[in-house]
């Protein structure tokens, strides 16, 4: 899977990980990190997700990357957003109500850049990505966000071997493992969404739990 392989689902239209409603978990769990207004969130592989909006909305400052121009676009447009643009070398910048996203590869993304984040929120990168990928994602991008950083993770899990991701399945144990060095990690929920899931039922999954983590930043 590489670059090519998300411009061309983006291409073709073939985005069913959008959701056409802000994320329920997002809007139930992000309070109790009890961030003051203003916070910057730095949303990974950020698409063209309603939740942006929505935290932009909760009062944050919104740092996505996408790789997909077709999708920057798309979520402006949508909210009858008129972006100034920019350029750097990580990539293209637009940036309008409180929303920044750089169309650029999440992979480029330094210190520098992250350094202002005091928050994360992650439901579609960690589970678009494959194992081997998935480490360098942990080392390179969540490594890089500064300390007291606090954030949400949501993942997948079900029987891989049931189903060829994306999206893929994450087991906790996996989370806690890739993350133990610089983060705390709590579990806040778990549950079971395959009756709500027709495509995976199609494909003959058996089982499908989405889980929610609360992320805390080491010093």
């Amino acid at each position: 899977m590489d670059h090519e392989f998300w411009l061309q689902r983006w291409r073709e239209g073939r985005i069913g990980f959008h959701q056409d409603a802000v994320t329920p978990w997002l809007r139930e769990y992000w309070p109790g990190l009890d961030l003051p207004a203003g916070s910057q969130v730095f949303v990974p592989l950020a698409g063209k997700s309603l939740d942006l909006a929505w935290l932009a909305a909760q009062g944050h400052e919104v740092l996505g990357v996408e790789l997909s121009s077709l999708a920057v676009q798309q979520f402006f447009d949508e909210h009858a957003l008129v972006p100034q643009v920019s350029e750097s070398r990580y990539g293209r910048h637009y940036r309008a109500d409180r929303v920044e996203l750089i169309c650029g590869d999440a992979f480029g993304l330094d210190d520098e850049v992250l350094a202002g984040c005091a928050a994360v929120y992650d439901r579609a990168a960690m589970i678009a990505l494959p194992p081997s990928l998935r480490e360098r994602y942990a080392r390179g991008l969540y490594a890089r966000l500064p300390a007291g950083c606090r954030g949400l993770l949501v993942t997948l899990e079900y029987p891989q071997a049931e189903k060829d991701g994306p999206p893929f399945s994450v087991p906790e144990a996996e989370v806690r493992q890739r993350l133990r060095h610089d983060w705390q990690v709590i579990s806040l929920a778990r549950r079971d969404i395959l009756a709500d899931q027709p495509g995976f039922l199609a494909e003959g999954v058996t089982a499908l739990d989405t889980v929610v983590y609360r992320l805390d930043r080491r010093a």
